[in-house]
């Protein structure tokens, strides 16, 4: 546990001497973890708590420091009274009544009916997008090509599925596939598709793409993943080449936003209460 040491006084011999004690965040955090009743917690009966949790010697409850004509506990004055007040400024706790009074805890604002199913539809996705990549990945690396391909026509490249070639199992030079930019072909696309088990690409795979593409005399590529790049890929400057990086995390969420390799299983209807209908015309 992290300590903080305090100057204390002997009221009886005016003695000095140092006292270890709970640190202020220690301290703090312990606050937030006690029972509070519901009219709240006092000080003086925080520290007591704070005193048997964090198993006090006498030493350490009784040590005192000297303030004018009085003697004040030091546990309580110097550690336990400015950690409440650094907490009620950070708002991590009320003092409804006023100063001086029992401290609360700020009620905890709980989530709408709108956020509680967002956060649910986003939970669905991400456990959705794990088990899409499992599947690719107990797949054959020609059907990921295929897969690529059926993506990208999905997401609104190469007009139809037959305008698109997936290529990769003739070994044609590096490129899996080959597909129209646009529906009326004016521009080609060419694809690598790495169906990786383990380990990310590195800039050498991203420049034997480039490669390949230059061998083409082409400049536009799409080069995506089951894994990740590298921070060097990512860096990788092609010059003269428009290459695009999909990882594995963006492709399943790519499969899952235009319908590939998923189906609906349900579809919930969301509503709420019509204010026109319920207002009624007095004139």
């Amino acid at each position: 546990m992290e300590t903080v040491i305090r100057k204390a006084q002997d009221p009886i011999t005016a003695e000095e001497y140092e006292v270890e004690l709970p640190a202020h965040e220690v301290v703090r955090k312990a606050i937030l973890e006690l029972n509070y009743p519901p009219d709240g917690i006092r000080v003086i009966d925080a520290t007591h708590e704070l005193s048997e949790k964090f198993l006090l010697s006498d030493k350490q409850k009784n040590a005192k420091r000297k303030r004018g004509e009085r003697y004040l506990d030091v546990f309580r004055y110097d550690i336990v009274a400015p950690a409440f007040k650094y907490l009620l400024n950070k708002e991590k706790l009320k003092q409804p009544s006023g100063r001086g009074k029992p401290y609360v805890l700020p009620k905890k604002i709980l989530p709408s009916r709108g956020e509680c199913i967002e956060e649910n539809y986003q939970n669905i996705r991400r456990e959705l997008a794990i088990d899409l990549l499992l599947r690719i990945k107990d797949n054959s690396a020609a059907f990921f090509e295929d897969l690529v391909i059926d993506l990208l026509v999905a997401m609104g490249y190469g007009g139809s599925r037959e305008d698109a070639q997936a290529v990769g199992r003739s070994g044609d030079g590096g490129i899996d596939g080959i597909i129209n930019e646009d529906r009326l072909g004016l521009d080609v696309i060419y694809v690598q598709a790495k169906r990786w088990q383990d380990g990310n690409v590195g800039e050498p795979d991203i420049a034997r793409f480039a490669g390949a593409l230059a061998a083409r005399g082409a400049n536009k590529g799409i080069f995506i993943t089951t894994s990740d790049f590298t921070r060097a890929a990512k860096a990788y400057d092609a010059a003269g080449f428009k290459i695009i990086l999909i990882n594995g995390s963006q492709l399943a969420q790519y499969m899952i936003d235009h319908n590939v390799g998923v189906s609906v299983e349900k579809t919930y209807e969301i509503k709420r209460v019509d204010s026109d209908y319920f207002a009624e015309d007095t004139e």
